[in-house]
Order: structure tokens, then sequence, then C-alpha cells
């Protein structure tokens, strides 16, 4: 599986470069969310743009994985750059339900940045 990593401080954006999402390359995303939560990165944004073929809706549950490791260390799993066909499974699935979805990247980021405000506010009231 092709993907490119970006690190941040606050976030991490993971890019695929697949045209197609399958069984064959998600293990290995699966195994990319587990070693990123393990460096310590919360929040993880996955840019899906490339992708424009998907077969099968178990395959896009490994994003699941994604969002539970996320959820568990108190950060955000958001997927960004959804095709219209990648969003009809989704949306059959469920997983849209579950997941959160931004249409760019930037949104993805602003979310982040709010999210982190928003901990950093709750946290000094709690301190006070």
């Amino acid at each position: 599986m092709k993907f490119s990593v970006d690190k941040h401080e606050k976030y991490v954006v993971l890019k695929l470069r697949e045209s197609k999402f399958t069984n064959d390359n998600t293990p290995k995303l699966k195994s990319e969310f587990i070693l990123l939560n393990a460096e310590g990165y919360h929040n993880i944004v996955l840019d899906l743009s490339a992708v424009k073929e998907c077969n099968d809706s178990q395959d896009l549950s490994s994003l699941l994985v994604g969002d539970r490791l996320c959820k568990k260390a108190n950060g955000l799993f958001i997927v960004t750059g959804i095709n219209p066909e990648l969003a009809k499974i989704l949306e059959m699935s469920n997983l849209d339900q579950s997941l959160v979805i931004v249409s760019k990247l930037d949104e993805a980021t602003d979310l982040i940045f709010m999210e982190e405000i928003e901990k950093e506010l709750l946290g000094s009231v709690d301190k006070g």
C-alpha cells in the first residue's frame, strides 16, 4: 500500500496513494494507525482523495480501527477526500454515522485546532 505521512505537532495526515481500497491493502493501513498512535499522535487525518474505487464496505471498516484508537486517546480521527462512490458505500454501511468526515483537508485541521483549544480551555477551568 502506498501512502504518505505528513506529521505536524498536533496531528498527522495520512494520504493514501492508491486508486483502489481493497482487503489487500487495508491491513497495512491498520498497522499504520496503530504505529502513529503508539508514537503519540492522537489526531489522525486520513485523506482518501486518490481512492477512486472500493468494492466492499468490509474494507472500509478498517477506518474504525483508526477512529477507535484516536477516541481512546482523546483525539480525533477525520476522513477527508471522499468521492461520491465511497460516500455511497460509507452511507450503506452506516460508517458515515460513526466517522468524522469533512470535504477538505483544511476543514480537518481547523476542526483539530478547535478541539485542542477547547481541551486546553476546559483543562484550565478544571485546574482553576
